[in-house]
């Protein structure tokens, strides 16, 4: 059984710095780009990062483009979002996600459907 379990979340000020962490089980994980995406209340789940299986590439949404980080460590199955200058506007449930294809542009790699596998989400909450 596939599983991917967040981890790291919590409740910072703006302008402070939070790791978040996805611990993958189950899968063969350097066979998958990785992407992690959050999720607001009422809103759409939007796209966040994603880094390719040997970390040769990130993408990023321009929103958090600069102040959020990508990478993995495919030894320990896990890939992390380290997200600094946090802003209120941050503030959702963040989940990771597994992707066992390839993508040639945003419309796959920041497309939720495109993605395999989900974990459970952390909350994320900035404080003014």
């Amino acid at each position: 059984q596939v599983q991917l379990v967040e981890s790291g979340g919590g409740l910072v000020q703006a302008g402070g710095s939070l790791r978040l962490a996805c611990a993958a089980s189950g899968l063969t994980f350097g066979a998958y780009a990785m992407g992690w995406f959050r999720q607001a209340p009422g809103k759409e789940r939007d796209f966040v990062a994603r880094i390719s299986r040997s970390a040769g590439s990130t993408y990023y949404a321009d929103s958090v483009k600069g102040r959020f980080t990508i990478s993995r460590d495919n030894a320990k199955n896990t890939v992390y979002l380290h997200m600094n200058s946090l802003r209120p506007e941050d503030t959702a449930v963040y989940y990771c996600a597994a992707h066992s294809g390839f993508c040639s542009g945003s419309d796959c790699y920041g497309c939720p459907n495109e993605y395999d596998y989900w974990g459970q989400g952390t909350q994320v909450t900035v404080s003014s």
